[in-house]
């Protein structure tokens, strides 16, 4: 599964505080991730995550104002 850093995921199941993306903050063997809604961080391995995840959202290419 490509997950990038800056991606944004959706899970299957919400966190304690009620939303259901994080930011993912670091990829590799784990992932360092941080809730939208209360800010919370917490490292997951891989393999949980991969099980959990309902949709990625990337952000967009080319968000910037035209020059």
């Amino acid at each position: 599964m490509d997950v990038r850093v800056g991606d944004t995921l959706e899970m299957k199941k919400p966190h304690p505080c009620g939303d259901k993306r994080f930011l993912v903050l670091r990829s590799g063997i784990d992932f360092r991730l941080r809730c939208a809604g209360c800010g919370r961080e917490v490292m997951v391995p891989r393999s949980k995550i991969e099980r959990s995840i309902k949709k990625i959202v990337r952000p967009e290419a080319g968000t910037g104002d035209p020059v």
